[in-house]
C-alpha cells in the first residue's frame, strides 16, 4: 500500500485542545482532548484491535464480505456494531471499521476528558461543548478544501465520516470525490458513506446519492462532492472557505 501524507489532519478545528497521534499496526489515529491521553488511547486501541483481530481470525468472512453478514455468538462489541451498521446500510461490515474505531476510542477516553475529537483515516467522532469546523477534502475536485462542514455543539456527540473514490485506500464502486455522512453512530456514518459513495459515479448522481443517504435510518445529514458540483441534505450545514 502506498503511503499518502495525512495532510487532512490539519483541517479539523481542534482549538483549545491538546492533539496527539496513536499508531498501532494499520490503525493510525489523531486524537484531540483537554490533555494528553496518549497512554490511555494506546491501551484502548490495543484492546480494540486485539478483540477484532481475534474475531476475524476465527471468522475470516467478516473481513472479506462486501455484503451484510451475521456475527457469530460471542463476537466483540465492535464487531457487532459494525455488522449492525453494515446491515442498515447494505454493505460489508469492514466498511464500518474506521468510524466504529473512532467512536469507541472517543467514548473510552471521555471518562478522562469532556471534549474529544478522534480522527481515523478521515473519519471523525466529535464530542465537544463548542461548534467545530471540518474542512472537506475531496482530492482533485475544485471544491476540495473550499467548503467546510459546521458541526454545532448541540449536534454532538456525532460522527462525520467520508468515503472517496479518489483519495485513500477505501474500496468504492462509485466515482465521487467525497461523500460525507453525519450520524450519531460512527459505524453507521462510515457504512452509510460507503453505501452512498457506491452509487455516485458523477455529477448526475448527486441527487440520487442524497436520496439514498436520506433513506438510511440514523443518517442525520450528507454532503456529496462530485467533480465541480456539491449537494447537501439533512443537518449538514456548509460554509464557504475563502482562498488563503
Amino acid at each position: 500500500m502506498t503511503y499518502e501524507p495525512r495532510t487532512y489532519r490539519s483541517q479539523v478545528d481542534a482549538a483549545n485542545l491538546v492533539t496527539f497521534e496513536v499508531v498501532n499496526a494499520e490503525t493510525d489515529l489523531q486524537v484531540s482532548a483537554l490533555r494528553d491521553l496518549a497512554p490511555q488511547a494506546r491501551s484502548l486501541v490495543s484492546e480494540l484491535r486485539g478483540g477484532l483481530e481475534a474475531y476475524i481470525a476465527a471468522n475470516p468472512r467478516f473481513a472479506e464480505s462486501h455484503v451484510p453478514i451475521d456475527v457469530a455468538p460471542g463476537a466483540p462489541t465492535l464487531a457487532r456494531e459494525m455488522a449492525d451498521a453494515a446491515r442498515i446500510a447494505g454493505v460489508g461490515p469492514m466498511a464500518a471499521v474506521a468510524g466504529a474505531f473512532a467512536e469507541a476510542v472517543a467514548r473510552g477516553l471521555a471518562v478522562e476528558s469532556a471534549e474529544i475529537i478522534v480522527e481515523n483515516g478521515g473519519d471523525l467522532y466529535l464530542m465537544s461543548a463548542s461548534e467545530r469546523t471540518v474542512l472537506l477534502s475531496a482530492g482533485d475536485s475544485p471544491l476540495s478544501e473550499r467548503v467546510a462542514l459546521m458541526v454545532p455543539a448541540e449536534l454532538m456527540p456525532v460522527a462525520v465520516c467520508t468515503s472517496s473514490a479518489k483519495v485513500g485506500p477505501s474500496v468504492s464502486y462509485g466515482g465521487a470525490h467525497a461523500v460525507t455522512i453525519l450520524a450519531e453512530s460512527g459505524a453507521l456514518a462510515d457504512a452509510a458513506a460507503s453505501a452512498v459513495g457506491n452509487i455516485v459515479h458523477g455529477t448526475d448522481d448527486i441527487s440520487a446519492g442524497l436520496e439514498r443517504a436520506k433513506s438510511i435510518p440514523g443518517v442525520l445529514g450528507a454532503v456529496i462532492i462530485a467533480g465541480d458540483q456539491i449537494g447537501a441534505t439533512g443537518l449538514a450545514r456548509l460554509a464557504r472557505v475563502p482562498r488563503g
